[in-house]
């Protein structure tokens, strides 16, 4: 029985004892039509104790190694991969990259700022949202902080598309019998036009204690002021062309 393994061949020899195979009874040959290159060497016995008693020969990823009969083939820079101290090493090529403590510092995080004039409340949300929990980034990590402050200016003056100005509701509950309030977006723009985007963005959040830790990055202000001009806020891209209201 024979297994043709790219640029090599294996040969076993069929045995009936129920003991593992070793390293004597695995023949290489190497015919002459074949290419000197990369090829998959086994290096280990089967690892199934029932290998005597079955016809077709298995092996797992970790029976075989990448080898090559001629370096001189093989790129200078990319020869490390093929020495005998790198065969029983770490695994480098399987190794999931997530970010440590030092990636996500809230002192080196990026900081935004948008002015919400004039600009549908459920794009503007869904693109702040994006941001804080980092999407936009390549070292993004559904379970880590990695995204950036937003600072939203001119929050009376965000806009709805429809009739969402008198039918979209808005409903709190003081915890007691009877204790649920009611008010349209109208009313509560006129009252607390910050919670409008507020609201908006953290329904777009995980919820938990990442989603409390991320809504913190959230800094709503009616009016066009803000206290954050140390961190040198740059302009949020918004790549949305939908987003400003066509007046």
């Amino acid at each position: 029985m024979a297994l043709l393994c790219a640029s090599t061949s294996v040969i076993f020899s069929s045995s009936s004892s129920s003991e593992r195979p070793s390293f004597a009874s695995l023949k290489r040959t190497s015919p002459s039509n074949q290419s000197s290159f990369l090829g998959f060497f086994p290096v280990v016995a089967l690892s199934k104790p029932s290998y005597a008693r079955t016809t077709t020969l298995s092996f797992s990823k970790r029976d075989f190694k990448v080898c090559c009969r001629d370096l001189s083939l093989v790129p200078e820079n990319q020869r490390w991969m093929f020495e005998e101290s790198e065969a029983d090493g770490p695994d480098i090529w399987n190794n999931t990259w997530y970010p440590k403590a030092k990636d996500h510092i809230n002192n080196e995080k990026t900081w935004y700022i948008v002015d919400a004039t004039d600009k549908i409340l459920g794009r503007l949300a869904s693109t702040i949202a994006v941001h804080i929990r980092g999407k936009n980034l390549p070292t993004y990590t559904p379970s880590v902080d990695m995204g950036a402050f937003v600072i939203v200016v001119n929050a009376e003056k965000v806009a709805v598309s429809g009739k969402k100005r008198t039918q979209k509701l808005y409903r709190r509950h003081s915890g007691r019998p009877g204790g649920m309030k009611v008010e349209t977006f109208n009313q509560l723009q006129q009252r607390i036009p910050e919670r409008i985007i507020e609201h908006a963005v953290r329904g777009m959040l995980p919820k938990g204690r990442l989603g409390r830790a991320l809504f913190n990055h959230l800094k709503v202000y009616k009016g066009a002021d803000h206290p954050h001009e140390a961190q040198k806020p740059i302009e949020l891209p918004i790549r949305d062309k939908r987003v400003q209201k066509q007046r």
